[in-house]
């Protein structure tokens, strides 16, 4: 699912996949955001999260705040980490168990 949230000329493509309790407030497995920088530079990690709440409803944006994230497959312990065009984002609600 390719979701169009910004069609600014500087706006990248994301892919989001969800995994999951987010996978299920989403409603789908995976999608491609179109993401630009909330403030002058970079796209940040944190313009891609803004841009997932605002693709969604509330559903998501419950589970978002107790989610981890890796981008790219490497853990985003900063939200002002850079994100560039083709990077993939993975949300990751808490798992129990172990």
């Amino acid at each position: 699912m390719t979701v169009q949230f910004d069609d600014t000329p500087t706006a990248l493509a994301v892919r989001v996949r969800y995994f999951a309790g987010a996978r299920a407030a989403a409603g789908v497995a995976e999608e491609t955001l179109r993401v630009s920088a909330g403030s002058p530079g970079p796209v940040r990690a944190s313009d891609v999260i803004d841009a997932v709440l605002g693709a969604h409803d509330e559903r998501l944006a419950s589970v978002v705040p107790a989610c981890s994230f890796l981008l790219n497959g490497v853990a985003v312990r900063d939200r002002s980490t850079s994100v560039d065009d083709g990077d993939e984002l993975d949300v990751l609600p808490p798992f129990a168990g172990g």
